[in-house]
């Protein structure tokens, strides 16, 4: 039997603050696999910088994903931990193809805002239940996917 939380959050505010960081784990999880796979595949005269740069920003979210899912937890709630949860809970388009660098920098420059627009609509629900953790989590999270997409448009010369 699990001993009892009691750590000032109640255990529906717990509830729907571990929903809301699912829905930004799935989002960051995803967006790690297809910075991966651009990573492994992009090609082209921006070849080295892209591989480079892609393989930060899947660093990056790699631990970004173990933290989300590490808060989940101390709330006491099951982290999503699958394909098929990701699938259910995940807002970024999947890229099944190669597309050219280009296309990949706009991608990856529409989910990072994506995640963070997830990220952002946590806030209203840690707020209401003083959650500080959750919203100094979602802080960190917003200045690295705001930054990353203006990293990225920057290249597409917008």
């Amino acid at each position: 039997m699990n001993a009892p939380i009691d750590i000032g959050i109640g255990d529906e505010d717990r509830r729907k603050i571990a929903d809301g960081l699912s829905r930004v784990l799935a989002d960051t999880y995803t967006l790690y696999v297809k910075t991966h796979g651009f990573h492994w595949n992009v090609t082209g005269p921006l070849f080295n910088t892209l591989h480079l740069m892609f393989e930060q920003q899947y660093t990056e979210l790699a631990l970004a994903v173990d933290a989300i899912a590490e808060r989940i937890r101390a709330l006491g709630h099951p982290a999503p931990a699958s394909y098929a949860q990701f699938a259910e809970l995940k807002s970024i388009d999947e890229e099944t193809g190669v597309p050219a660098a280009e296309e990949m920098i706009r991608q990856l420059t529409a989910d990072q805002e994506t995640v963070a627009r997830t990220a952002r609509s946590v806030f209203p629900i840690a707020d209401a239940a003083n959650d500080e953790a959750t919203a100094d989590l979602l802080t960190q999270r917003l200045l690295v996917h705001e930054k990353t997409a203006w990293m990225l448009r920057s290249m597409l010369g917008q």
